[in-house]
């Protein structure tokens, strides 16, 4: 994201904020990755010109009572296994880009809700800012990035395929021809059927905007998927584009 911001802009800023509002009362807030001191070297050797770090104190003042809710999109995908979730997210991310002013944000492609639904509030709030979704990073097995690999062993990791491959199935068979978002999702349920380690849940197609589902997937459409392993929870997705 930074690399794809620096080649797209004159000036780059980066936040780093463990948004509380996001997490459940049993998420993993308390134990979510900080590696503070690294993050700042990997902003400086990316030529990052700016960064935000607020305290939470900063960005909810006591007695702090107003909250952006995005209707209808909050309560889909990771929205609806992870209640408030999503008004956690378009509430911090409208305070950031109140302070920053940004003409273009970047997001990651991993957090496909997160960008509708950031969108969704841009276009209604009539932010002057521009969103830039990049391609989800993977590691060379498949395994798509995040901050929480960090907590799986290596059996999970190894079972953590799992979601990748759900997803790599249902693009194989969408590019062979099949429509059918239910024998789509049927198919990639049934890669999880040999990795007893992990608890999916959901595998869904549905529409990349409105992140509705969909019976027949076209062009565009978005296989999203989340599962637990242990205590772990990870997503990923793919874009349905032939």
């Amino acid at each position: 994201m930074l690399r794809a911001a620096r080649a797209q802009c004159d000036v780059v800023a980066a936040s780093i904020f463990v948004n509380p509002t996001q997490f459940g009362p049993q998420e993993d807030l308390a134990k979510y990755p900080r590696p503070f001191e690294r993050d700042c070297e990997l902003l400086r050797a990316e030529g990052v010109d700016l960064l935000f770090s607020p305290a939470v104190g900063e960005m909810y003042p006591p007695g702090a009572v107003t909250y952006v809710n995005v209707e209808g999109l909050s309560q889909r995908l990771c929205g609806r296994s992870r209640p408030g979730h999503f008004r956690g997210v378009a509430t911090v991310v409208s305070k950031l880009f109140h302070v920053v002013q940004p003409e273009v944000a970047f997001f990651g492609q991993k957090d496909a809700a997160q960008v509708a639904v950031i969108r969704t509030m841009v276009r209604d709030l009539l932010l002057p800012v521009e969103i830039v979704a990049c391609p989800i990073v993977r590691e060379a097995d498949g395994l798509a990035l995040s901050s929480r690999n960090v907590y799986l062993n290596t059996e999970q990791r190894r079972q953590a395929l799992a979601l990748s491959r759900s997803l790599l199935r249902v693009r194989e068979l969408y590019e062979g021809g099949e429509r059918d978002a239910g024998r789509l999702i049927a198919a990639g349920i049934d890669e999880f059927s040999h990795e007893d380690g992990v608890r999916l849940d959901f595998l869904e197609i549905v529409d990349a905007a409105s992140l509705e589902p969909l019976e027949t997937a076209g062009p565009g459409a978005l296989a999203a998927v989340a599962g637990f392993l242990g205590s772990t929870r990870l997503i990923d997705n793919v874009v349905l584009v032939s």
